[in-house]
């Protein structure tokens, strides 16, 4: 419920994206209010950094020091969906599929991230976008459980 009301907050306080002009990076589909296509919203490059930004270091078990992630709020992407749902179903471009609470969303800064150390992700470095967490800043994330939700290569956000 928590999750539902924090949701619904965020969801007044963003807009729908323009039409990409570029190459969409990310498509939210599902349970959502906005669409600039036929297939859901769709960012590209532009879009994502007109989106408010965020940057934390962190550890992962996939980098051996701590690295700087750059990107948007999961939130504030869900916010721009008008997102209503509880899970959001994260597909990277390899197919894999996870499934992410919207609580994590509301009570974490969980990022989807475009550059790792200033610098943008190709798809050989698990780009070019990323669901992180703050694992430092809050030690609690640091579980398998979250580790598996750190989608890399991130293409597809599916709210149910």
């Amino acid at each position: 419920m928590l999750a539902a009301v924090g949701l619904c907050w965020i969801a007044g306080a963003a807009r729908a994206a323009d039409a990409p002009e570029g190459k969409p990076l990310l498509t939210i589909i599902g349970g959502i209010q906005h669409r600039n296509g036929p297939d859901g919203l769709s960012f590209d490059a532009a879009a994502l950094q007109k989106l408010p930004q965020l940057s934390f270091w962190t550890r992962t078990p996939w980098y051996a020091t701590p690295r700087k992630f750059t990107g948007v709020r999961l939130r504030d992407l869900l916010a721009a969906a008008g997102a209503q749902g509880q899970l959001v179903r994260a597909v990277a471009l390899n197919d894999y599929k996870v499934d992410i609470p919207i609580e994590d969303a509301a009570t974490s800064d969980v990022m989807v991230a475009w550059l790792l150390d200033d610098k943008p992700m190709p798809v050989r470095d698990k780009g070019p976008l990323v669901i992180i967490y703050p694992f430092d800043d809050q030690p609690e994330l640091r579980t398998a459980v979250h580790y598996g939700r750190a989608v890399w290569q991130l293409r597809l956000l599916d709210i149910r």
